[in-house]
């Protein structure tokens, strides 16, 4: 007689972790199976589990975990510092011509870091000239260059700090870094308050006979806006391959350029002042120095 409940052979089951388990128990292997999980996020939005954006901030997150203040900082020489016994009218320049909201003042020697100032409270001394700029001072944060970008993520977030000066091994100021450089690594390049809107144009006259530059500006603008000759040559290879600015310095340099990198092209010196998406936003252009021809 047969059996009338015939064994059956149970199909194989279904992997129904969801998307978050599976990662989860990504992070639990360890570092070993980073390389994976990448590769998992990238089929995630294969199969439209998660969106592009999202993918990339997650794998931003991973590789930051193996990234120290050190790896991201603004180097000291690219540093915009204030001096503490500068005149009110030369902080105030130097605040209109950088963009920047924070400043290191250094007292003496550069290296003598003795505070931050925040551009907003030089407005308390337009109007109370009696004050004395070290009681406008913030405490200055320093960090190791091995710093470890989620540590001191999570110390701006606990101190309130936007800002850090970062020490290398020897005690000396090797750089400094914000909130901004790090949150960076996750969601890519962050405009402030100070940035100019695309729609209003390619080169700016500053206040101080210095000019921003768009990086997508032709370099056939720039040479009638400047009176220089970048790439005029017809029978110049870098007249055919390179219709910006920005791709022309990139050029020159041999890399992507990061902020605060410069170079000297025609006796104009271009400074980096923001990048997006593996490429030069805005360059701050000036007539370049002796010191910049020569080194």
């Amino acid at each position: 007689m047969s059996d009338p409940h015939p064994e059956r052979h149970a199909p194989e089951k279904e992997d129904k972790r969801s998307f978050l388990q599976k990662l989860a128990e990504f992070i639990h292997r360890g570092p070993d199976s980073r390389d994976e999980l990448i590769e998992t996020l990238a089929e995630a939005e294969d199969n439209d589990v998660i969106g592009a954006e999202s993918r990339v901030m997650l794998e931003g997150v991973i590789r930051m975990a193996d990234m120290t203040a050190g790896d991201v900082m603004v180097a000291a020489p690219r540093m915009d510092l204030i001096n503490i016994d500068s005149a009110y009218d030369d902080m105030l320049h130097l605040v209109i011509d950088t963009a920047h909201s924070r400043f290191p003042v250094y007292e003496g020697e550069k290296e003598n870091i003795i505070g931050i100032l925040l551009a907003k409270d030089l407005l308390k001394l337009q109007r109370a000239p009696e004050l004395n700029i070290r009681a406008l001072l913030r405490p200055a944060v320093f960090v190791p260059e091995s710093k470890g970008l989620n540590d001191l993520l999570r110390e701006f977030r606990g101190n309130r700090n936007h800002l850090a000066i970062v020490i290398d091994e020897f005690g000396r100021v090797a750089g400094l870094i914000t909130i901004e450089d790090v949150l960076e690594q996750i969601v890519g390049e962050i405009e402030d308050e100070f940035d100019i809107a695309e729609d209003e144009g390619d080169i700016f006259g500053l206040a101080d006979r210095t000019y921003r530059v768009s990086g997508d500006t032709p370099i056939e603008r720039v040479n009638e806006a400047f009176g220089v000759k970048l790439a005029s040559d017809p029978d110049d290879e870098l007249e055919r391959e390179f219709d910006t600015i920005g791709g022309l310095i990139a050029h020159e340099m041999g890399h992507v350029p990061k902020r605060g990198e410069f170079t000297t092209l025609q006796g104009l010196n271009f400074v980096v002042l923001h990048t997006r998406g593996g490429a030069v936003k805005w360059f701050k252009v000036s007539p370049a120095s002796q010191d910049d021809a020569t080194g």
